[in-house]
């Protein structure tokens, strides 16, 4: 049975009249009746009758509206008890990120929750798509796409914006266009390249370049993870796209970051997360952590 229409039923039974009923619901008596005629049609026996040209309760509708009562208490109930654990700021909060991200993220997230929220750290490095599912089984999910790709389902999450994170090429620090403020797309036309594997963000950027270049990019190596990655370039053995903000800290012993001349590149890091996660106040609180923590972060590139 419907909560709401047994509602009704004690109402009629306490108020005395559809119309009353009506009136103190602020809806038409038609509204009214059309719900008690449903629930009506869900019990065998009358829980109505016409008493001149007043609706009121039989025998079993009386009983029904007292047993509404304490369905009503329940709900009360229920409701204190989720409004409880919305407001519980101790709620161990899961977050997951792809392994820039979290190299980049997880440290000074928890330096700024500095104990006031429990936190469980996940690295998830998926292909793009795969993003959105993460937040079954997490609170919050840091992911990222180009510019040009679909844009998250926001029908079914919240997303809330984190960086617009510039992308660079990595070279190794002996490498003649090392020695230059920006690169053209034509000075990459003969390198190698350490790219991602297919169906993660960054694999466009390489195929971006390639149209700017005039020529599709030469990949000797696909790997995912930046810090590998990183040693691969240092080593001479090819070149590679990083992020400025969540690889800045690979920039070093041989390594170095170089904007693309005349055709800015970028990524948008995000925060997915279920509509209800969002509502706990755990997550909430995680959340603002971590939009504090990528304003630092990008405004310290800025600032460079």
């Amino acid at each position: 049975m419907d909560a709401a229409r047994l509602s009704l039923l004690r109402e009629l039974g306490d108020r005395g009249s559809v119309t009353a009923v009506a009136a103190a619901l602020h809806v038409s008596p038609s509204a009214v009746s059309q719900q008690l005629a449903a629930l009506q049609a869900q019990v065998a026996v009358p829980l109505t009758t016409k008493q001149g040209r007043r609706l009121v309760l039989t025998s079993a509708g009386q009983t029904l509206a007292a047993a509404s009562t304490r369905v009503e208490q329940a709900l009360v109930d229920a409701r204190e008890a989720v409004s409880a654990f919305l407001d519980e700021p101790e709620h161990p909060v899961s977050v997951a990120a792809f392994h820039s991200a979290g190299l980049a993220l997880f440290s000074p997230l928890l330096r700024e929750l500095e104990g006031t929220a429990s936190v469980t750290l996940v690295d998830a490095d998926v292909a793009q798509d795969r993003f959105p599912g993460l937040t079954a089984d997490h609170d919050l999910v840091i992911a990222h796409r180009l510019p040009h790709d679909p844009e998250w389902p926001i029908e079914r999450h919240v997303v809330v914006p984190l960086l617009v994170e510039p992308l660079d090429i990595a070279l190794p620090a002996a490498h003649p266009l090392a020695a230059q403020r920006t690169i053209t797309p034509e000075q990459l036309r003969d390198e190698n390249w350490v790219s991602v594997h297919e169906g993660f963000p960054l694999a466009g950027v390489l195929q971006h370049i390639g149209a700017l270049a005039g020529r599709a990019p030469r990949i000797a190596h696909r790997i995912n993870e930046f810090s590998v990655a990183a040693e691969v370039v240092r080593a001479g053995a090819a070149i590679a796209v990083m992020p400025r903000i969540t690889a800045a800290s690979l920039a070093t012993d041989g390594l170095v970051l170089r904007p693309l001349d005349g055709a800015p590149l970028v990524r948008h890091v995000d925060a997915l997360a279920r509509p209800e996660a969002v509502a706990r106040a755990s997550v909430r609180r995680v959340l603002d952590a971590l939009r504090a923590v990528a304003r630092r972060a990008q405004n310290s590139v800025s600032a460079d």
